[in-house]
């Protein structure tokens, strides 16, 4: 059996060496959550890079692994890098992705182009005028062959079309990818999610234990501590995400692309412009604003989704 080793770093996620085709690895790590990358040549566990490792998927591959008969190696790092060193890894990433997906769409249309050129060629070797097959002549085999070739190239062309679109489409895409996960509400709602995250983090510290006779009974202080020790990484990198986003936000509001309201600045009978439309401000409420509709019922809508503001005299 190989020897395997499942390494893990922050910049390149979960990887595992050591595996070669037909060695009975493909099974135990698909049935596991591992996925094969064509472009790195290698099986990685999905939604690992630029993360802390997954611990748990990485314990069930190793006693997988060893169960199988393999003997399993692990090298894990888990430290993680500022965030905006990964938000420039992603940038760079999808700057390629487009580069690539471009090039492929150019790829495709001349593709395309050749298609058409071939389905016009197809249909010139045809009789001309629509002449019918003359059953029984010499041509008619002739003709038949012409009309399926031609019908043959038609479909090709059509194909080639529709290849060529899908493959701009997608180009396209992913163009306006970094601009949307940069926008203003996007960035305020990640700011809220991973402020959420931290909170709960921090409270699964000194939560209660629960016992089967007594129920649940205060965490003792060795408990806490052990607790502090395994998820310091995990607070210490959603800090570092938290502090980033919120110069991101902070920029965004100096600059005016985000509005940057809240409580302290909207009252009730306020008119604000949210998602295009304006409505009367019903009540200011700690992170949502309530307004109304053309309907009996109220809306709440986050802050951020503010986009101008009126307070009338």
């Amino acid at each position: 059996m190989n020897a395997l080793t499942i390494t893990h770093t922050h910049a390149e996620g979960t990887l595992i060496d050591g595996t070669s085709k037909g060695d009975g690895t493909a099974e135990v790590l698909t049935v596991s959550g591992w996925r094969w990358g064509r472009s790195i040549s290698a099986w990685f566990i999905p939604q690992s890079r630029d993360r802390l490792p997954k611990l748990g998927t990485i314990e069930r591959t190793t006693t997988a692994l060893e169960a199988a008969g393999f003997t399993v190696t692990t090298s894990i790092d888990h430290t993680h890098r500022p965030m905006a060193e990964v938000e420039a890894g992603k940038a760079q990433r999808q700057v390629d992705r487009v580069d690539a997906l471009e090039q492929k769409a150019d790829r495709k249309a001349t593709a395309e182009t050749a298609a058409w050129d071939r389905e016009h060629a197809a249909l010139r070797r045809l009789p001309e005028g629509g002449e019918p097959i003359k059953i029984g002549h010499h041509s008619e085999t002739r003709h038949r062959n012409a009309i399926a070739k031609a019908d043959r190239a038609t479909r090709a062309a059509l194909d080639a079309t529709a290849d060529t679109q899908q493959a701009q489409a997608r180009a396209d895409a992913a163009t306006h990818t970094t601009g949307a996960r940069y926008s203003p509400v996007t960035v305020a709602n990640r700011i809220e999610t991973l402020s959420a995250e931290l909170r709960k983090l921090e409270r699964s510290i000194t939560a209660a234990c629960y016992d089967n006779e007594r129920g649940y009974i205060d965490a003792t202080d060795t408990q806490k501590q052990a607790r502090a020790v395994r998820l310091a990484p995990s607070i210490a990198e959603k800090r570092d995400q938290i502090t980033y986003w919120e110069k991101v936000r902070a920029e965004q509001i100096a600059t005016g692309q985000a509005t940057g309201h809240s409580r302290a600045t909207i009252q009730k009978g306020d008119r604000v412009k949210i998602r295009g439309q304006w409505r009367e401000v019903v009540r200011a409420n700690t992170k949502t604003v309530s307004v109304t509709t053309e309907y009996s019922w109220t809306n709440t809508a986050p802050y951020a989704e503010i986009q101008q503001h009126h307070r009338p005299e």
